[in-house]
């Protein structure tokens, strides 16, 4: 007779980053087939500067490398960089991108587990704030080919005529401030059924590759459900009271990188809430400032500067959401 408690085999940190690689690879299969294989070199670029910036900085810190490296950590932080940028980025800015991730938000803080915020979100805003033009830079689903892309990423001349293509996002956020309506502004072509075209079927791999974590139980469902519900809840509150300047909750849900956020970025469990109604507080948070920011503030998508204002939120978060201590009243009182 086994007696209690029951404990199942501790999965590792490599296991579970190599399950969340894992289910990365059907968004990254419908971001090939829709926009290009230009993503796969902003992939290796950012995975090669990665491991370098992990192994240079252990070595100072005089830490063991190679089980640093092997956990795979600094990988999945390299591929949410390289997908939450445009995939034409010139190959320097993706190394200065990661680089910071590695370097200034993961291991001067301490390294993994103890970084108070996300690094590839933080690696992002800064990009954004320094490099704004480079990182509007999205090119249409087929618009342009392998070659002209590797040449971009490689430092080409950039034709801005020939690559600069407006997110479903910044489009409608340009339409709408031009005295346009939600109706007239998506009938131009970025637009598919639901969200931006193209973008569509990169949103539907990222929702399976989320499912498949929480059929492993790699991540539980409070944080993807809190986030798609703080962020579809209130853009179905705008919706409903003026149609005609706010998009559906739908058009929310499938355009930019909500479904990358909900199963892949907010389930970051060192940068997030640990408890599991903090799990929904802090999601649900994230949610309600990306849309704020999509619908009134000045850049088109607000989940990487909302991520960084709840991750400022979580120690408060998780102090008022502890369970009670058995036999006790109140938060262990």
């Amino acid at each position: 007779m086994i007696h209690s408690p029951y404990i199942r085999k501790p999965a590792s940190i490599q296991r579970v980053m190599f399950t969340v690689l894992l289910a990365l690879t059907p968004g990254i299969a419908a971001y090939v087939w829709q926009i290009g294989a230009g993503i796969l070199v902003n992939l290796l670029i950012a995975t090669v500067t990665a491991l370098v910036a992990e192994a240079l900085i252990l070595r100072l810190r005089k830490r063991p490398v190679a089980i640093a490296i092997g956990d795979l950590s600094a990988v999945v932080t390299a591929w949410l960089v390289a997908l939450a940028f445009p995939p034409v980025v010139p190959w320097w800015l993706t190394v200065i991108a990661v680089s910071i991730a590695i370097i200034a938000v993961k291991h001067l803080y301490g390294g993994l587990g103890q970084n108070p915020f996300n690094p590839a979100m933080a690696a992002y805003c800064t990009m954004i704030v320094a490099y704004p033009s480079l990182m509007s830079q999205w090119p249409a689903a087929g618009g342009i080919d392998f070659s002209t892309q590797l040449n971009l990423i490689l430092g080409g001349v950039r034709e801005l005529d020939a690559i600069t293509g407006a997110t479903a996002l910044d489009t409608l956020r340009t339409g709408l401030r031009a005295d346009g309506t939600v109706g007239s502004v998506m009938q131009a072509g970025v637009f598919g059924l639901a969200g931006g075209r193209g973008w569509e079927w990169i949103a539907g791999g990222y929702l399976l590759g989320g499912l498949f974590l929480l059929a492993t139980r790699t991540i539980t469902w409070h944080l993807p459900v809190g986030f798609l519900a703080g962020l579809a809840s209130t853009a179905a509150l705008f919706w409903i009271f003026h149609p005609d300047q706010f998009a559906s909750p739908l058009f929310h849900l499938a355009s930019g990188g909500a479904m990358l956020a909900a199963f892949f970025i907010v389930t970051d469990p060192v940068s997030g809430a640990t408890t599991p109604r903090g799990k929904l507080i802090f999601a649900a948070g994230v949610g309600l400032i990306a849309y704020l920011i999509r619908a009134f503030g000045a850049y088109p998508e607000g989940i990487a500067f909302a991520v960084l204002l709840m991750n400022i939120c979580v120690p408060l978060i998780d102090m008022k959401t502890q369970p009670s201590v058995f036999g006790h009243r109140g938060n262990g009182k």
